[in-house]
């Protein structure tokens, strides 16, 4: 199973996490899968996601803090985006990209933000802890990809 991994600023100047593995189904099947907005979106470990049209909120808990973060869900050319309305980044957007491979379908999911909009968080979550939790939340996903085709 391919798995990578990358953190690191982004062309944009805004931070990034993205990571690859690969599922052993095909396209489709995982397309259906991360489609299904809430259930895969409850497998990344947050304590709760809302689905209404195209608003998804997200709440989860990180140390003494609950975090909710308001996203809309965008038509682009990726499986599943989503960018932030509200919440603690100045800007953030998440979106999961497919490709055929021989054994199955290497699914990509990159999350770019930007900064920190509340003073005390930033001082508490820095671009480390972001990142580890952000990806922790993305192999949590992919770890249930790959439960549910098994």
């Amino acid at each position: 199973m391919a798995n990578a991994y990358s953190v690191g600023h982004s062309p944009s100047d805004m931070e990034r996490v993205s990571l690859t593995r690969t599922v052993p189904a095909d396209p489709e099947t995982v397309i259906d899968l991360i489609t299904d907005v809430v259930p895969f979106m409850r497998a990344a470990g947050f304590d709760e996601v809302t689905l209404d049209g195209d608003d998804l909120t997200i709440k989860n808990r990180v140390g003494l803090f609950e975090i909710q973060l308001d996203l809309e869900v965008v038509e682009t050319d990726a499986v599943l985006r989503y960018e932030q309305r509200e919440g603690i980044f100045e800007s953030m957007m998440t979106e999961y990209t497919i490709e055929a491979v021989d054994d199955g379908a290497d699914v990509t999911a990159t999350t770019e933000y930007s900064a920190l909009d509340l003073p005390v968080l930033g001082e508490m979550l820095d671009t480390t802890v972001i990142a580890r939790q952000r990806t922790k939340e993305l192999n949590k996903q992919f770890d249930w990809l790959i439960e549910q085709v098994s």
